[in-house]
């Protein structure tokens, strides 16, 4: 048989290391699914075709896959809807800088142009997601097409996006497939001068603190080395909380809206601030009066945020070694002890008050039950968390160990990704444990993906929250002034739902069963689910309350009271006074 345009892409993808596309099979794709077929499956050293129920789960799958793997991942969609239905989570996994090749199949290359059926141009629509993405049209064309995608995608860390038309995909091949070669990743060390000057600045500052995002990836103990020596807190974003917290004695918390610990106020405190790899975007929180240092790989994000007064290109675990030897050691250690005993004061009576003294509240609060999943979930777990309250929950009570993988999306910030997510790192690593803290709201927007769990028996461990509402939306109206509207949701019996469909499903609504619920799920052999009927009342309290928050919050609360809700506005009371931060 002829080798056709199909079979070379996917011979390309397996040179590459693929063995999975994640996907909905259908016409003009058709060509490129047979080809999966053809190729027997990963376990004859070919690719397995992952059947989703939605193809922006395809997407978010194989954005976690990569994530999970290092490697690049594949999705794939049919003509016009089908291959639409991808862009969201493509600007997830290319935001996430997760290597991933999107087949975005097309109608047939004749007709093109002409307003047929189900055209559209994902040649334009995907550029805004992608940095390579591209029109296939003669056959000549296709390996070269193939190569420069693949590079892409993994040289780049972003997604690559090649559109088919069928017709082209099913002709015969004109054109050599050559084998693809990636070439390895560069270690970008500054120049001497420019590292000489950011030591002499730290030398000459009296206090320093550290801020790391998701850069510091591979530099953990470069960064402790380095704290240690200059004596400065370490902050963290999100993002970086997974490569820093762990086994770091200078550790003082996240800042930011989901923020917790002494990080924002220790910063603002500093002489000196240096932020390792982190794009960080909520210049509110970073300090305006503080001269600060940046070092990060990708120049082009050296400033946008905040004023830089010492930029440096360069990788964070290279430039810290070269930096290590020219720093002086201070031997002034009061500003880290300051707010390494204020940390401590924080986590114990604010952030450690929502977890404490909460065995016994019902409705269940979200915090308690995180804290519990914290202690029963694996050393390695794969963690991941759904957009909204449950980041909120995972950043401030599960704890990284070094070992345990976090997938979020952090940085586009989707609802629904949490399962989907979970799906591609389950596949990518089927013998580890994969933990999807989902919330109601993000659940239930692609609720058919249960379906997918249970047709290929992943055991994924879905711990969803359930509060019946959009608890950050409503948290950002009270803020804002405004009384929530149009965020609740009527009551769902998911567990009933997943034992429907051949999940193991359990509804918890006492605090007292959580611990033992969630134990039989992680030791159940296949796929789980525990609902958690949480209180829909309990709001995340960033580490800085802001005047205007305050009068946001108290304005809305008394909108609640004169439509009627003195009741609601007492519950609210009664569920978050205890957790707000004091001195």
């Amino acid at each position: 048989m002829a080798t056709t345009i199909a079979d070379q892409l996917i011979r390309g993808l397996i040179d590459a290391g693929v063995t999975r596309i994640y996907g909905i099979v259908g016409d003009s794709l058709n060509p490129v699914v047979d080809a999966v077929r053809r190729s027997g499956g990963a376990a004859k050293g070919g690719i397995d075709w992952i059947h989703v129920r939605h193809e922006e789960a395809a997407a978010f799958a194989a954005a976690a896959d990569a994530q999970t793997t290092g490697k690049l991942a594949v999705c794939a969609g049919s003509c016009g809807p089908g291959n639409l239905h991808l862009i969201n989570g493509l600007y997830d996994a290319h935001r996430s800088g997760a290597p991933v090749l999107a087949i975005a199949s097309h109608i047939p290359s004749s007709e093109i142009g002409s307003g047929y059926f189900q055209e559209t141009h994902p040649d334009r629509l995907f550029g805004e997601c992608s940095l390579f993405n591209e029109l296939i049209l003669t056959t000549d064309q296709a390996p070269r097409m193939f190569r420069a995608a693949i590079h892409s995608a993994i040289t780049g860390n972003g997604v690559a996006v090649l559109t088919l038309p069928g017709d082209i995909a099913e002709e015969s091949a004109t054109a050599t497939m050559d084998p693809i070669s990636i070439p390895a990743t560069p270690i970008v060390t500054p120049p001497t001068e420019v590292i000489e000057k950011l030591a002499h600045a730290i030398n000459a500052a009296e206090k320093v603190a550290i801020f790391a995002g998701y850069g510091v990836k591979g530099a953990h103990d470069e960064v402790v080395a380095l704290a240690e020596k200059i004596g400065a807190p370490i902050g963290h974003s999100l993002r970086g909380k997974e490569f820093i917290q762990y086994d770091n004695p200078y550790d003082v918390g996240m800042t930011g809206l989901l923020g917790y610990g002494a990080a924002h106020a220790g910063i603002h405190d500093a002489d000196l601030l240096i932020l390792l790899g982190t794009d960080f975007p909520y210049s509110q929180f970073l300090p305006d009066k503080v001269t600060t240092a940046q070092i990060d790989i990708d120049a082009t994000k050296i400033g946008r945020r905040t004023a830089v007064g010492f930029p440096v290109h360069g990788d964070v675990g290279a430039t810290v070694r070269a930096l290590e030897p020219l720093v002086e050691r201070k031997t002034d250690r009061r500003y880290l002890d300051t707010w390494l005993a204020k940390h401590d004061q924080l986590m114990n009576k604010v952030v450690g008050a929502y977890a404490s003294n909460a065995e016994k509240l019902v409705p269940i609060h979200p915090e308690y039950a995180a804290s519990i999943l914290d202690d029963l979930a694996a050393d390695d777990a794969v963690f991941t968390t759904d957009t909204g309250m449950c980041n909120v929950w995972t950043a401030r009570f599960i704890n990284p160990t070094g070992r345990r993988k976090f997938i979020a999306s952090m940085l586009h910030g989707s609802m629904a990704n949490a399962l989907p997510h979970a799906i591609g790192a389950q596949s990518a690593q089927p013998g580890r444990q994969v933990i999807s803290i989902s919330g109601d709201g993000g659940l239930s927007m692609l609720l058919s993906e249960i379906l997918t769990v249970a047709m290929y028996k992943l055991p994924v461990k879905i711990m969803l929250f359930d509060n019946a509402t959009l608890g950050m939306v409503k948290a950002e109206m009270l803020v804002d002034g405004l009384p929530d509207f149009g965020v609740d949701v009527a009551p769902v019996d998911y567990a009933a739902i997943a034992n429907a469909v051949g999940i193991h499903g359990r509804r918890v609504t006492e605090p007292g069963d959580i611990s033992a619920a969630m134990a039989e799920a992680l030791a159940h052999d296949g796929p789980a689910l525990v609902q958690l009927v949480t209180d829909p009342l309990a709001l995340s309290v960033p580490p800085k309350l802001t005047g205007t928050q305050l009068k946001g919050f108290a304005l809305a609360m008394s909108k609640v009271v004169l439509n009627g809700g003195m009741g609601e506005a007492m519950k609210m009371a009664k569920s978050n006074l205890r957790n707000v931060p004091r001195p």
